[in-house]
């Protein structure tokens, strides 16, 4: 069964051009399928029915969860079973389509509904704090700052901060060239501030940075190799406590303050979309809705009636 699974991802990276952590998703819940499936019984998936899905799924939704008290109540999330959903369904698609199983079981499997969560977003004045440069800073200072401004700046996801590569780099224009989702090319307009903050970390940090075995990676950790996501998440954790933010502040959060913020000024949401890199104009769209539920509070703070 972990042969077709390959395959499978084979296709996601070299056909669909996936993202790293797409593939790792669908395999990770299609993997988790394959192990309930040999306590079946089940050794192919030619032997694999409707009805088998449905009881892992109905599996899924009662189980209890790994590493929790044996007493615990919580069981996964709508989110997962979600994944698990459109996983096994992109998976008999491409089996079908591939002709290497007789019938696509899953094709009548219904996606759940999806609650749909508003991005965490920070305030002007928690952005402030986050990009206040530091005082005498050391290259490691200066690469956080440098990340800090320009994930703000442009909206890059964290994937696209840990790729972007030297020859990206359009500082005299004042853009930059992300390849985002998909292997998609975009490109970003970057502010002052970021450029500034990018020519000094260029100039002063990467210069201490970088080794003989470096790689052409715009951002450099203190052994002069390209981040590892877990990596980068810290530093920028680090960096929110440093600047005396109290919340957890996730990567993420940067680039929906990105978002955010230009849509309270006033930006058009097709171009919001553009800059965000977002294939469908919906996925941009929930932006509307943080809009909005700022405008309630505004509504209800200062209305004599509200």
């Amino acid at each position: 069964m972990h042969e077709l699974i390959e395959d499978f991802l084979q296709y996601l990276r070299h056909e669909r051009g996936q993202a790293e952590l797409t593939q790792r998703t669908y395999q990770a819940q299609l993997e988790t399928f394959v192990v309930w499936a040999r306590t079946q019984g089940i050794h192919h998936w030619r032997e694999v029915t409707l009805a088998h899905l449905t009881a892992f799924l109905q599996h899924e939704r009662t189980r209890a969860l790994a590493r929790q008290p044996e007493d615990s109540t919580r069981r996964i999330s709508p989110e997962t079973l979600h994944l698990e959903i459109a996983a096994l369904r992109a998976f008999y698609r491409f089996c079908e389509a591939e002709h290497l199983l007789p019938e696509n079981v899953a094709e009548h499997l219904t996606l759940p509904r999806r609650w749909k969560r508003l991005p965490k977003s920070l305030t002007d004045a928690e952005i402030t704090a986050l990009l206040q440069p530091v005082p005498q800073p050391t290259p490691r200072d200066l690469c956080d700052q440098a990340v800090l401004e320009l994930a703000y700046a442009s909206g890059l996801r964290l994937a696209e901060l840990r790729h972007l590569r030297l020859e990206q780099l359009h500082l005299d224009a004042g853009f930059v060239t992300v390849i985002g989702k998909g292997n998609k090319e975009r490109v970003v307009p970057v502010g002052r501030a970021a450029v500034a903050a990018l020519r000094r970390y260029l100039d002063v940090g990467r210069p201490q940075l970088v080794t003989a075995r470096s790689p052409a990676a715009v951002f450099l950790t203190q052994r002069g190799t390209p981040f590892a996501a877990v990596t980068l998440w810290l530093r920028l954790k680090q960096r929110a406590r440093r600047a005396g933010l109290t919340r957890p502040v996730t990567p993420h959060m940067l680039r929906h303050s990105f978002a955010t913020h230009l849509l309270e000024h006033g930006a058009d949401l097709r171009v919001i979309q553009e800059l965000l890199g977002h294939a469908d104009i919906s996925t941009t769209q929930i932006y509307t809705h943080v809009d909005a539920s700022r405008l309630r509070a505004i509504h209800k703070k200062f209305h004599p009636r509200a």
